[in-house]
């Protein structure tokens, strides 16, 4: 038995590789590929340096105050810098059922919190692995923590470790995981239980085989106990902010008032890993939003729920609850103009809605059908007017080479776009997953590969990426975002920075022409040129800012 006082876990929420190791490992794919060619809408090839949008802000500033006095490197702006929702909820879970926890947010700028924790010999590691496809971001903390601690035992759960489950059986299951190179790996949507089950089972010395829903080496061999689905109340596992007061969270939170969705978009394997729709009572989101104002610091609350405004009744009394709270929170979240009306976006705005993702997918009336979208082409119209109309920013989210795609489908989405103009958008390649709704369509569509490389019926998927470079080097109604290290949650961080939306509009402006320069034709000579006097005219508008973070 272990003392009261011995640490039992820490929690590692995200790992983002240094962007030149991801951008080696996709190239090492071939520049012409299709996940390469997806990258380099994420990023600018300036002076010998490949940087994404993150590092160009973090260059910009540097070169506006390079002759000013001030502090520099705590400024410095960093990728998923807001606090983890899965490592601050799996802390908070088994603090609140007596372990000792604690949790590491982001791995690559936290090694030195995170030896210290491992100096303190605790029981295991646990790996969260909600934005990860690929294995590698898990080797290189695996490695950090191997290095550090011979008997910790590492833990991983996520979507990575269940969607091994799900693709991969008997032997390939085993290479899959042993890949991964953990000792223990949660195959559950949910998880949370199992992991205290596991902490409990490592303190009282019991096998790992009464625990349900895991698999785990031994002697050489891969043993997994017996599924057991999880149903773990939202109400009862709300998160108690006030717990981590001492821990520097931020202005900017994230949380949820909902777990999985209600649609069945035919892209999207997440109902059939989350379940059914469940709902957390309003009085208990309201209990948590108190525990957020009581921190005396949160600008800025990200609800990250698949849908926030399903269903629209419940939807309407949370707004009229922020409204009678009067937080002065900015909120943010994920929105779908198909299933509101005149009077939910009045009270979005009122109750301090000030920007929504939008998951688009495609202005083509028969795509949205073949997605299975439950949504219209003018609903959405109707509803980007309606969110401009009470200055709420609105990023749509578009997909490019979805079975059925063809040049004048897109052509539609390109259109809708120009007419719509939301502040910003982002096309995607179509990503060909197994598990998916379409996956099970394969012989109707034609449907070949997988991934970023496929072709079906009507399209082949680097034909789609000609499209997506098209449409960005034609679209001038609306900026793009891009994806990898800039998603649409770094807004919200960067309001938490004191950046104003009207300078983040004029930053990514600004940046777009940057950014053109590594997709067009254009001579090195050219690019260079262009290059210099776009950066110093962006170094120059910072510098007009009156604070400059």
């Amino acid at each position: 038995m272990t003392s009261e006082n011995h640490l039992d876990c820490v929690i590692i929420g995200h790992n983002e590789p240094p962007f030149e190791v991801y951008e080696g490992f996709l190239r090492a794919y071939g520049e012409d590929s299709e996940a390469y060619r997806d990258l380099k809408f994420s990023f600018i090839d300036f002076d010998g340096k490949k940087l994404n949008y993150v590092d160009l802000l973090n260059y910009l500033y540097g070169a506006a105050r390079e002759n000013s006095t001030g502090s520099t490197a705590g400024d410095e702006l960093k990728t998923c810098d807001i606090p983890n929702l899965a490592a601050v909820y799996l802390t908070h879970y088994l603090r609140k059922r007596g372990f000792k926890a604690r949790h590491i947010n982001l791995f690559q700028y936290e090694k030195e919190q995170l030896a210290q924790y491992l100096a303190e010999d605790p029981l295991c590691v646990a790996i969260t692995t909600t934005l990860y496809v690929v294995n590698f971001p898990v080797h290189e903390m695996v490695e950090f923590i191997r290095e550090r601690s011979k008997k910790v035992k590492i833990v991983i759960g996520g979507p990575l470790s269940a969607n091994h489950a799900r693709n991969y059986k008997g032997a390939e299951f085993s290479t899959a995981l042993d890949d991964l190179r953990a000792d223990i790996y949660v195959i559950e949507a949910q998880g949370e239980l199992a992991l205290s089950q596991i902490v409990e089972c490592l303190k009282s010395g019991e096998s790992l085989s009464t625990v349900p829903n895991i698999a785990y080496f031994e002697d050489g061999l891969l043993h997994r106990t017996k599924v057991l689905p999880e149903i773990n109340s939202m109400d009862e596992n709300s998160i108690e902010w006030g717990i981590f007061a001492d821990e520097h969270l931020g202005p900017t939170i994230q949380t949820r008032t909902a777990r999985s969705c209600a649609f069945n978009c035919a892209f999207c394997n997440y109902p059939t890993r989350a379940g059914k729709l469940t709902l957390t009572d309003l009085g208990i989101v309201e209990r948590e939003l108190d525990s957020m104002r009581d921190l005396g610091n949160v600008k800025n609350v990200v609800f990250i729920d698949d849908t926030l405004n399903v269903p629209l009744p419940r939807f309407k009394d949370l707004c009229r609850m922020m409204i009678r709270k009067d937080y002065h929170f900015n909120w943010f979240s994920y929105f779908r103009c198909s299933n509101s009306d005149q009077e939910a976006f009045d009270l979005m705005a009122q109750s301090g809605c000030r920007g929504v993702f939008l998951g688009v997918e495609s202005g083509s009336p028969q795509i949205l059908t073949n997605m299975n979208k439950a949504a219209t082409v003018e609903k959405y119209v109707k509803g980007i007017e309606m969110l401009r109309q009470r200055d709420i920013m609105t990023f749509a989210s578009l997909i490019f080479g979805f079975p059925g795609e063809t040049a004048d489908t897109i052509n539609e989405t390109i259109r809708f776009i120009r007419d719509t103009k939301p502040d910003y958008y982002r096309v995607q390649l179509w990503y060909c997953e197994a598990g998916t709704p379409i996956d099970f369509q394969r012989q109707k569509y034609g449907i070949n590969g997988e991934g970023f490389v496929w072709t079906h019926d009507t399209m082949e998927s680097l034909e789609a990426m000609d499209h997506i470079e098209r449409a960005f080097l034609t679209i001038t109604e609306s900026t793009w975002l891009p994806q990898w290290s800039f998603d649409f949650w770094t807004i919200p961080y960067l309001l938490g920075k004191g950046i104003s939306l009207e300078q983040f509009k004029e930053l990514m402006t600004r940046a777009q022409k940057l950014l053109a320069l590594e997709i067009a034709s254009v001579s090195e000579r050219e690019k260079k040129l262009l290059q210099q006097g776009y950066m110093q005219n962006l170094v120059e508008k910072v510098k007009g800012w009156n604070q400059v973070m």
